[in-house]
């Protein structure tokens, strides 16, 4: 890679990681880290920081290589020589009472944050523990997520059926009649949708948006 490379010429080029690695061995710079914490460390060098003031976010792990029996909950996650390998897959396929277990997002994620921290406290315990406690919380955003998305597909169904209606003619402003009607009918256990019995039982409130 050309050595007079500017930072406008970096973030304009998309670079794979072995690229990143590469230039970071041409800069000096560290040549250890996620694609993230490359990219950084080259814009850092490349916006005038001095090479003694790019340090490693993370240390290289130890060489040594743990086997599935030498691990348990109490490893560490840094400093021990735990790694995302076939011996740790192992390990949590026997933990998790499955044939065959695949390494998950945020499994990595928090080994990332631990080597990141110098957290030398972590534990493999502590990590399914987070992650257990991640994929909950995602699980309950998802069913937000899906139960806001229903609530948005009836609505619009019911204003629809509304507005279709022979009734809804009467009306100046049907959208507003349309959401006192919805505000009876959305937080009871009747169902979510819309029929002209609804428009006499709340008259006295509607009343006042006719023509």
């Amino acid at each position: 890679m050309h050595q007079q490379l500017t930072l406008a010429q970096f973030n304009a080029h998309y670079f794979y990681k072995t690229e990143l690695v590469s230039l970071c061995k041409q800069y000096g710079l560290p040549a250890y880290g996620t694609k993230a914490e490359l990219n950084q460390y080259i814009r850092l060098y490349l916006s005038g920081e001095p090479i003694t003031h790019i340090k490693s976010t993370r240390k290289r792990p130890p060489h040594k290589k743990l086997a599935t029996g030498q691990l348990s909950l109490k490893t560490k996650i840094v400093g021990s020589g735990f790694k995302f390998n076939n011996e740790a897959r192992e390990f949590f396929a026997n933990y998790f009472g499955v044939a065959h277990f695949s390494f998950k997002k945020e499994m990595a994620i928090i080994k990332r944050r631990a080597e990141t921290t110098h957290d030398n406290q972590l534990t493999v315990g502590d990590l399914l523990k987070l992650y257990t406690d991640m994929v909950a919380q995602n699980t309950q955003n998802q069913v937000r997520r899906q139960t806001h998305e229903e609530s948005t597909y009836q609505w619009n169904n019911f204003v629809r059926d509304f507005y279709a209606s022979r009734v809804s003619a009467q009306y100046t402003n049907k959208l507003k009649v349309a959401a006192i009607l919805w505000h009876h009918v959305k937080n009871t256990p009747q169902s979510k949708i819309y029929h002209d019995n609804l428009v006499s039982k709340y008259a006295e409130e509607i009343n006042y948006f006719k023509k």
